[in-house]
Parts: structure tokens; sequence; C-alpha cells
């Protein structure tokens, strides 16, 4: 045990400064024969940190390495198992219980005194000891009796100092004792020998040390009048120099007035030479040419080359003005009066710049406005207006050969600069609301759209009611033209009952090509001033201290550098600024949205695929952009109407009545949902929000299946069986041919509904033909099911033979066939044209008859053996009634 935890001392615990105190063999509790080593080490660096580390050899058995360690202070109890009986098994609790069996249990003892004397010297929080001898914790020379002495010494470590003055070899004293075990072959096996060898070579180094001392005596007198010697030499070599510092003393003298006339010379050449920099500095960087004076005065503003003077004459003023001067430039009077004259310049262009913006801003506008009201008389008189919006690219063209001046006054002049912003804003908003206003009356006319010849026809389905639109002559137009045509409701009822060309389809398809004309009209308008605005306020950056933001009226304000924290970047000032001129957008998407939903609320579905495509190309290009916000938040509008639209479908289909005096058929609401699932199929081709359909659709399914079932129940004239067969085999045949994948479960349920519902109503309306033979061997198998043996049926008085020959005797084959025509025509009663379902029936009557027949046979067979009696007619027969009835027919 010594040479493993010299071993592991060195290995291990050397390398990361702690010291191994105590060891102590042991496996876990259950797991033998994966031994380990558990040893509680201290740092010996301080703070003392005090560690129960667990280490392992290695695969290859050649080396040890450290598996787990543990905090002592993470230690709140030991376990020794029993206090009074040797037991190897011991438990430590940290996070969780570990339990370790020791080799021996003298081991074990005293590692756990070991934990014990370092619990008490180095923790506040003592340890709880359960199930240990008190004489172990108490007196460490007892627990030490049972160990080895050797282990004892080695491991256990007697008091608390005795650890404190151990002392590690270092690698060379290891390397002696090393050199010299190997030396002595019996270093190891006999350890006093050895001793007592190192003892006399030691006694025959000290003699041979004082030998050498005495021998040396004779040497240091002769070293010692050498020294004398040197001595005197040295003296004689300080006299000279002392002369010779002497002689150089004058020439120090000389050489220092030299140097001073030389230094006062090079300090006056040096300040002329900073005197001439500072000259030319300041009529470098604060002289303005005349040309630059000239055109800030007096520069054409109307002109390109006026222009691009002034900008040249701004960006020179701004250097001059913004020069950093250095410390007392500012006392001088030509600075002085250079800043004056510059402060002059500057105010002045500043006016001439403002008020030649202004005279643009409202000139460039009032043309604009002109030329709208010209439009706006055509639109009146003609009511073919193309659905178009105004380009103002070259406002915005003739405006950015001023966006370098507007950013030297945004630069500046921060006052004016956000009066030309506030002006430019209040403009641009009137002539944008009137043309947007404009735009969308246009579309409102083409959506609600008249005739050539002047009478009233709806572009789209109208809802039947009164529609509320966004002015009062859209409200006449959209009333009047729906009173002038037949009303056509958008709804799954009417839809289920309209043919292809009731639909409408090119209206529908006129409705969504102008809503995405709108569409496609505003998206550029929005960008393009957008762009403008960016680059004519120079509004691309992040702001700075001081740096402009915008208020609640989306105008440009100036911020104390004090505010800098509250401001906001100036992407946000672009977009509110925006907002402002283009307030009227989303008020007008809503009307419009509104008056569409009001026509055919259909439309909801080509507004959700349309809006929903240009909100996620709007984000894709800048998701924080006034365009992508607006429009986003009108998708919101548009997904509930949508929803609205869904739920007023599903409202529809729980308030239909059916008529009591006519069969039901396929109900109006299952053929409305399979026109509705092609239209919706039609239009989310590759939507992005086919999600929202997809959630719809399961709502609708699932009212439709509700419905029909309710309708079924609810019937009178056709049996419940044939209004849930038709139907569901319908809807199944409508979600095959479509193939939506998100209604799959509801395909199944619906073929299986069908099913079962066919094979109801074919075993119901079967024992009418037959009814008396059905009977009379339900009755046989009522008595089989009560203990009668099938042999011994023929016994009972009620189910004899004779009573069995009479039951058949009433149904020769004429009477057979007499009766399956009778039930052939009361099933094509039942049944409706439209599902072609009659030959579907009459076939599946056909096999449950075969299988009843087999089933009536072999309980004759097995209950009146021998008798001989039969059926009156076969299988064949069977078929050729069936066949001939439905040939006739």
């Amino acid at each position: 045990m010594t040479a493993i935890k010299h071993a592991l001392q060195r290995d291990i615990f050397t390398p990361n400064d702690e010291r191994l105190l105590s060891i102590v063999n042991v496996c876990k509790a259950g797991k033998k024969k994966k031994n380990c080593f558990l040893c509680a080490t201290v740092t010996t660096e301080r703070p003392v940190q005090v560690k129960v580390v667990k280490v392992k050899k290695t695969d290859k058995g050649d080396f040890y390495k450290r598996q787990m360690a543990w905090e002592l202070r993470d230690l709140t109890e030991v376990d020794a198992k029993d206090a009074n009986k040797e037991n190897p098994e011991f438990d430590l609790h940290f996070e969780k219980v570990y339990r370790w069996v020791a080799s021996s249990t003298a081991e074990k003892n005293s590692f756990i005194s070991c934990i014990w004397k370092l619990n008490q010297r180095y923790l506040r929080k003592k340890v709880e000891f359960v199930n240990v001898s008190p004489q172990l914790l108490e007196e460490l020379p007892k627990a030490e009796e049972s160990v080895p002495s050797g282990e004892s010494q080695s491991v256990a470590g007697g008091d608390e100092d005795a650890l404190d003055d151990y002392q590690e070899l270092n690698a060379r004293e290891e390397q002696d004792i090393e050199s010299m075990m190997a030396v002595c072959e019996y270093a190891i096996s006999n350890a006093e020998a050895f001793a007592e060898k190192l003892s006399r070579e030691l006694q025959v180094l000290d003699g041979a040390n004082i030998q050498s001392i005495m021998a040396s005596e004779k040497q240091v007198n002769i070293l010692m009048q050498l020294l004398d010697q040197a001595l005197a030499e040295v003296d004689n070599i300080e006299g000279k120099l002392l002369s010779y510092e002497e002689m150089l003393q004058s020439v120090k003298e000389q050489m220092d007035q030299i140097s001073q006339s030389n230094h006062l010379i090079q300090i006056s050449n040096t300040n002329n030479g900073k005197l001439l920099d500072e000259i030319q500095f300041l009529v470098n960087y604060m002289d303005l040419s005349k040309g630059h004076i000239k055109a800030l005065q007096e520069g054409d503003l109307s002109s390109p080359k006026g222009i691009e003077a002034c900008i040249n004459a701004s960006e020179a003023l701004s250097q001059c003005m913004n020069v950093a001067l250095k410390p007392g430039h500012d006392k001088l009077m030509a600075v002085k009066q250079q800043q004056h004259l510059f402060s002059e310049l500057r105010d002045t262009f500043a006016r001439r710049l403002t008020n030649h913006l202004n005279n643009v801003f409202v000139h460039q506008v009032t043309l604009l406005h002109t030329l709208q009201v010209k439009n706006t008389v055509s639109v009146c008189l003609c009511h073919t207006a193309e659905l178009t919006l105004p380009k103002h690219s070259p406002l915005h063209r003739d405006l950015l050969r001023y966006a370098k001046l507007m950013e030297w006054l945004k630069n500046t002049q921060r006052e004016k600069y956000e009066g030309l912003s506030r002006t430019y804003v209040d403009y641009m908003t009137r002539l944008y609301e009137r043309e947007i206003k404009d735009f969308f009356e246009v579309a409102k006319i083409k959506m609600a759209g008249t005739s050539k010849d002047g009478k009233g026809k709806f572009g789209l389905h109208g809802s039947s009611g009164k529609l509320t639109g966004s002015t009062s002559s859209l409200n006449k137009l959209a009333v009047s033209s729906s009173n002038s045509r037949r009303s056509q409701s958008s709804s799954l009822l009417d839809m289920g009952n309209m043919s292809a060309s009731d639909l409408d389809v090119a209206d529908r398809t006129r409705f969504d090509k102008i809503f995405e004309q709108v569409l496609s009209e505003l998206e550029p308008l929005c960008l393009a001033e957008q762009d403008f605005i960016s680059k004519f306020f120079k509004l691309q950056q992040n702001p700075t201290l001081g740096e402009n933001v915008d208020d609640s009226d989306g105008m440009v304000h100036s911020r104390p550098p004090s505010e800098h924290r509250h401001s906001i970047s100036e992407k946000d000032m672009v977009r509110m600024m925006m907002n402002k001129i283009f307030q009227s957008i989303e008020t007008e998407l809503n009307s419009l949205i509104a008056l569409v939903d009001k026509i055919d609320s259909f439309n909801s579905l080509y507004m959700l695929v349309k809006m929903s495509h240009h909100v996620w190309t709007a984000q894709n290009v800048d998701p924080a952009s006034y365009l992508s916000t607006t429009l986003g938040n009108v998708l919101v509008t548009v997904k509930r109407n949508f929803d609205k639209c869904i739920s007023g479908q599903i409202r529809q289909m729980e308030e239909v009545k059916i008529s009591k005096k006519s069969k039901v058929g396929i109900l109006p609401f299952v053929t409305g949902f399979e026109e509705f699932a092609k239209l919706a199929e039609a239009i989310f081709r590759n939507a992005e929000r086919r999600g929202d359909l997809d959630k719809a659709y399961i709502k609708l399914i699932r009212a439709v299946f509700g419905n029909v079932e309710k309708v079924a129940s609810e019937s009178q004239k056709t049996p419940r069986d044939v209004v849930m067969m038709e139907n569901f085999h319908h809807i199944f045949s409508t979600l095959s041919s479509l193939k939506i994948s998100c209604l799959e479960a509801e395909r199944k349920e619906a073929k299986q509904k069908y099913t079962d519902h066919l094979q109801s109503y074919v075993i119901n309306s079967l024992g009418q033909p037959l009814e008396k033979l059905n009977h009379f061997f339900e009755g046989v198998e009522a008595r089989v099911a009560q203990g009668v043996r099938e042999e011994e049926v023929s016994y009972q008085l009620a189910f004899n033979k004779q009573e069995l020959r009479k039951v058949i005797k009433e149904y020769p084959g004429k009477e057979v066939k007499k009766g399956l025509d009778n039930l052939y025509k009361k099933v094509d009663k039942h049944l409706c044209e439209e599902e072609n379902l009659l030959q579907v029936v009459w076939h599946s009557m056909q096999d449950e008859f075969i299988r009843q027949y087999k089933h009536f046979e072999g309980l004759i067979n097995r209950c009146y053996p021998g008798s001989g009696i039969t059926m009156e007619f076969t299988i064949q027969d069977m078929l050729e009634y069936f066949s001939s009835i439905a040939q006739s027919h």
C-alpha cells in the first residue's frame, strides 16, 4: 500500500499541488472485481481545500487516473454500518449516497479516522458520523494499532502538526536516493543495513572535508599576498586618473558654453518653424475662396451648374467651420473674424436654400394637384379609367439634386431642416391622400362594376342584403346591381345548387386581378417614396449624440445629447414620416376589403393569398418598413374576414332545413363543400398561408359530417341510412379526387360511414321479401342459443318440419321475385339520381340475400337432417331474379 500511495502522490496529486493523507482500497457494494481507491487529500496552497478523490487503474493497468472528486464540505454523513463489529462496508453521503466495501476493516477505520480529523480541523459545518466507534474518533493511536506499522505511519499520519511538517522530496533528491538504492542491492530488503552503510560513508566524508580545509591554509596565505599587490596597483592608477580629470575640466567648461549657444539657436529655429506651421494651418484650413463665397451668397439654385457650385461651396464652408483649432487659436482676432464671416455665410445660404426648397415643394405639389384634378374630372366623365397611381419619379428626380444640400442643412441648421421636413410631409400628405382616395374609388367602381350600356351588373357574386361601402355612391351602385340580377349569396348552400356557369368564374378571376393590381400599384409607390425620403433627408444611418428624432406627427425634431438614450433609430424616423404621408392607405384598404367582403365573402380567400404574398415579399425586403407593417395590419383584417366567412358557412349548415315531402338526396352544403374545396385549392396553390386553409378545411368538414347526421336523423321521407350513405359517398368521392392531405383521416372516416350505412340499409331492407322465413329462423337460432341441440329443434312444436314446410311454401320463386321487384322499386324511390348508387345497393342486396340463403340452408341441414326439405328456389334462380329486375328497370 505504501508503494501505491507513493505512486499516486507522484503521478496524480503532486502535479495538482495536493498532498495525499489517507487511502483505502474499495469497490462498490454489490459489484466485485472493480476495485478503486478513495483518497483523502489537501491542497498545498491556502486556503486549504479538502477533497475525497476516486482513483482507478487505466484499462491497460499500468497507470492510475483520477476518475471523480468530491469536496469534503459537500459530505453530510459517514455511515460505518456497525460500531461494534468489524465490517468493511461504509457509506459516504454527498449529493447522493455512495456505498463502498473496503478491502479490510483496518483500512476503512484508518480512512474514516482521517476524514474525521480533517473535518474537525478545516470545516465549520461538521460531518455526521453514524455507526462509528467513539474510540476511533477520539484516540487516533488506538485506530492505528490495527493497521500494520508501515501503513499506520505513512497513511494515517499521526496528529495534524505532523501532516503540516511533512516535506516532499524534490526531483533532484529523489533521483539521488534512487541512485544510492540502485547501487545497494539490499536497500529495500534490509533497510537497517542500508542505513548503517550510509552512516559510515557520511563519517568518511566528514573526515575528508576536515583534511581538505587544513591542507588549503598555505594557498590562502598566497592569495592574500596577491590581493595586497593588487591594491597597491589600484592606488597608482587612481592618482593618474585624478591628474587627467583636472586637465579635462577646462575643456568641459568651454564645450558647455558652445553647447548653450547652439541650444539657443536651435530653440529660435524651432519656434520660427512652429509659428510658420500655425500660420500655414490657419491659411490653408480657414480660408474660403471668393468663388465659394459668391456661390453661397448669389449662387443659382435652379440650374444644375449652380446647384453643383453651391454643393462644393457648402462643403468647403463646413470644412472651414469644423476645423479642429488648437488651444489659443480662438483668441486670435483674425480667427474670430473668419468664424464670424463663416457664420454669416452659413445663415445666409441656409435661408436662401430653405426658401428655394419651400418654393420647389409648393410648385411641384401644386402642379401635380392640378393634373390630379383634371384626371379626377375625366374619371367622373368616363367609367373606363385605368386603375393606376400617378408616378412621382419626376418630382423625386428633381428634388434629389438637392440631397447633398439637405445633408448640409441637417448638419448645420437643424431647425430649418426640420421645417423643410414638416413642409414636405404636409404637402405630400394632402397630395397622396387625394390620389389614394381617387385610386380606391376607381378600384371600388371596377369591383362593383357597370357595363358599357349603363345597365347595372355585378362583377362579383353579391351577398343578399345591402352593402356598406366606403361611399354612398358605391353603396347605391352595389345595391342596385344586386337587385338587377339574381342574388348570389356566397355560401356553401348556394354553391351546391349552382352550375359552373352560375358561379361566374370570370367575375372571380376579374376580382383577383383587380385586387392584385391594387396591391401591385401600392407597393412600388410606397417603396419609391420611402427610398426618396431616405436619400433626400439622409436618414439611412443610426442616430448619434444630438441626432434628430421623429415626433408623433412624423416630423423631424432635434434632441439634445442628454436625451440620446431615449432616441430612436433613423429607420423608425423614416417609417413615422411614411405613416404621416400614407396615413390613408390602411383606412382605404380596410374599406375596400369590407366592400369586397360584402359583395362576396369568398373573396376573402383571394385576398388572404394575395395579401400574404405581398406581406411576405415586403418583409423579405425590410421587415420594419412602413409597407411591411401596414400590409401586416391589413392582413390581420383579411384573416379575420376569412375566419368569419368559414364561421358563417358553418352557421348556415346548422340552419339548413329540408323538405318533409320530398326525398333528401345530396345535401346542398355537401356539394357546396366540394365546390368550395375546388375553388380554394385553385386559389391556395403554392400559397404561403396554406396552413390557414387546412384549419378551415377541418372546421368545415367536421361541420359537414355533423350536419349530415343531423339532417339524416330529422329526415322523414328518406331513411336515415340512405341519407348517410349517399352524402358520405359523395364526400368520400370529393376528398379522393381532390387529394387534400390534411383531410386524409376524414376521407377514411367518410368511406367507413358510407360502407357501414350501406350495409345497414341493405340488411334492414332485405328483411321484407322473406319476412316470415326470417322470423322462423330467428326463432330457431333463439332455441339453439337457449341450449336446445340443433338436431332436436325439429321436435319443438313451433319449429317442427311441418311448420318449416308451411313457411317455405309461402315463398315460391314467383313470390320471391315479386317481393324483390317491389324492393327494387322502393330502393329506387329512396335513392337520388345524382349519386347513382342504385346498382351498387342492388348488388349489395344480392350478396346479402345469397348470404342469408346460405345461412338458411345451413340451418336446415343442421337442424332438420335427412328431412329432404329445401328452398323452392336456388341461388342460380336468385341471380336471375336480381339480373332481370335490374335490366327491366
